[in-house]
This record gives C-alpha cells, structure tokens and sequence, in this order.
C-alpha cells in the first residue's frame, strides 16, 4: 500500500511541485481508481426552493430577505414544472437547495420531499445541505438526527456538500460568520453517514484562506471518510466574486487562476485517497479546464446542469450539453458514461 500523504507533504505539494508532475501523478492515482478509464457525468437539475435566506454570506450573491421584492418559495407545482422538464431529457436527479429560510419548519420539507418521492419515484433527492438541516433542526426544536431521520423516511437519499467553504472557522468568520463552524459542518455528515445517508464532500476557496487552511480541510474530509466511508465525492470550485459583499469589501481580491485550480485539484486526488470520485468544476472553469482537470485527478465531469442559479448569480455562466460533454470526456481518450448519484453507471457512449 501506498504511504499516505502528510498534511506538511500536501503543503509542500501546493507549493513547490511541478504542475506537470503533479498532473502525472494525479492521473496514475486516477487510474488506479478507475482502470477502465471511463469519465461520468449526471444528467440532473439544481432547483433552488428558495432565494430567501437569513445567513447574508458576503461570497453570495443569490439570497435575497423574506421582505425584497424578488423573495420567493417555489410552489410544489412550480417545482412539478421543472422535473417534468428534467424527466423530459432523461434526468434523474435534482439537486435540492435553498437559502436558509428563517420560517419553514421540519413539516414543510417533510410534506415536499414525500410529494416529489411519491410523485417522482424515479428521480433522486440530493438535496439540503449541512446548514439547513441545522437550521430545521433549531427552528423545529427538534435534534439533527430526528430531521435526517424523517427526511429519510419521506424519501430524501443523499445530501450534498454545500456549506463547507473551507472548514476554517477563522476563514468563516470573515466571510460567513453566521455559518455553522467546521466541527458542526463535519457532524452533520457523520450523523447522516451514520444514518445510512450518503453525502458528498466540497470546498471554495479563493477568498480568504491559506495554503494550510486549504490543507486541514482536506485532512477534515479524510478524517472523516476514514471512520464513516459515507463520502461518495469531492467537488471543488473557486469564489466567484461577481455580484457579492466579499468583492466589495475586499476589491483587490485576486482571482484564482486555471494553474492554481488544478495544482489544488491534483493534490486533493493524492490526499483524499478514500474518497473514490474526483468532479471537475467546468461550471465555474470553463469547459477547457473542466476538461484539462480529467488530466488531473477527476474523474467525473458533475452535472449537465439544466439549471443553475447560484454560482450564476456571482458571474460564473458556462453551460454544457450532454453531447459537448461526450465529445470533451472522447477527446481525451478516455469513454464518457452517464451515471446515478450513487455513481453507478447507466449508459455507456
């Protein structure tokens, strides 16, 4: 077996290595994760409930408050519009999430998630990230693990990894001091792996933080995937700055170049080595360097994305086809697969 890598190797990694090298190095450990050299994506849609959110993160530019004009809460009919649109491409999935909304409570998700389960056995619920299941859970007055349990029942199946940021409370302070800490970040997960809920791991950077900021978040990820295995994925984009506070409060901010997105995507391929799936972030890179990332370590391209609301609304605006994303995964010799949220693979191209 292979020696794991330090938290000080990783550092030395970021710093120091040949962009090259460590794409070599990425790609052999890809390939021994995935020797067959098929590359998947999912075709799913992001359906944002709601806009309405209480926590005033400075890197976002989405949330609005229950009072401004532009504030809403879908309708479960507004929402049944939108699946249909996905079923009518073939999806299977949506990706479920939302502001933290200050006033629905655990029976509003509980009645949602039974209504789209029940109406839509066929697609997957990946919804609600870390800081809305503690925010149910305090508005409800009710436990974490009650609101994963009951979500559970009613047909919720995984949880992304939304909320993470970079789990550096010192970092979080600054750009989201509302946010859950790290520690909390990271229990919410193990409560819901331990609860037989799968989830995915993510991180932003950009802003902020340090080289060791980036690394201890690494080392939380594995940690944590050391004692639960309940990590399916890790996703990692940079702060789109368009649009939000963060920008205005610190203008000379710099942008997170391509060298460095995939200098940190290669030493997270090395470093996770639990956590079997790799996406490459082509929303916010851009289809090149989503592209050139399947040379550094991932091994899944993420989402068709049909709709995408957040990072849209901070200036990241790339789209992508099923059929460009065959041609981008083709292209680089290896054979584009459409998957499941479990990462199961449906259809071969």
């Amino acid at each position: 077996m292979q020696k794991r890598l330090t938290k000080q190797d990783a550092l030395d990694l970021i710093r120091n290595a040949d962009l090259k090298e460590l794409g070599r190095m990425a790609s052999q450990r890809k390939k021994e994760l995935h020797p067959k050299g098929i590359t998947t994506f999912v075709v799913d849609r992001n359906i944002n409930y709601t806009n309405i959110c209480w926590v005033d993160c400075k890197f976002c530019a989405f949330y609005r408050h229950e009072k401004d004009e532009d504030a809403y809460v879908l309708t479960f009919d507004e929402i049944d519009a939108k699946i249909d649109e996905l079923l009518e491409i073939g999806g299977t999935q949506i990706l479920f999430q939302g502001g933290v909304h200050p006033k629905l409570k655990i029976e509003w998700y509980e009645d949602l998630v039974e209504h789209i389960h029940t109406k839509y056995p066929q697609i997957t619920i990946h919804g609600f990230s870390s800081i809305e299941i503690d925010f149910i859970a305090k508005v409800s007055r009710i436990s974490v693990e009650e609101v994963l349990r009951r979500l559970k029942a009613k047909g919720l199946a995984s949880i992304p990894g939304a909320g993470a940021e970079i789990l550096s409370d010192r970092v979080r302070d600054i750009i989201a001091p509302r946010k859950i800490d790290s520690d909390v970040w990271v229990d919410i997960h193990r409560k819901a792996h331990k609860l037989g809920i799968k989830s995915t791991a993510t991180m932003m950077y950009g802003t902020v933080e340090s080289d060791e900021d980036i690394v201890e978040h690494f080392d939380m990820i594995r940690s944590l995937q050391d004692e639960t295995g309940g990590f399916r994925a890790f996703i990692m984009w940079s702060f789109q700055s368009q649009n939000t506070e963060l920008a205005k409060l610190i203008p000379d901010l710099p942008k997170p170049s391509s060298n460095r997105y995939l200098r940190l995507l290669a030493v997270a391929r090395l470093y996770l080595d639990n956590v079997r799936n790799l996406q490459s972030s082509w929303v916010t890179q851009g289809p090149y360097i989503g592209q050139m990332a399947l040379k550094f370590g991932a091994n899944d391209l993420g989402s068709t994305m049909m709709e995408e609301n957040v990072v849209r609304s901070a200036g990241a605006g790339f789209r992508m086809a099923k059929e460009e994303m065959i041609r981008l995964i083709r292209d680089i010799g290896e054979t584009p697969a459409i998957r499941d949220t479990a990462y199961n693979t449906l259809e071969v191209y």
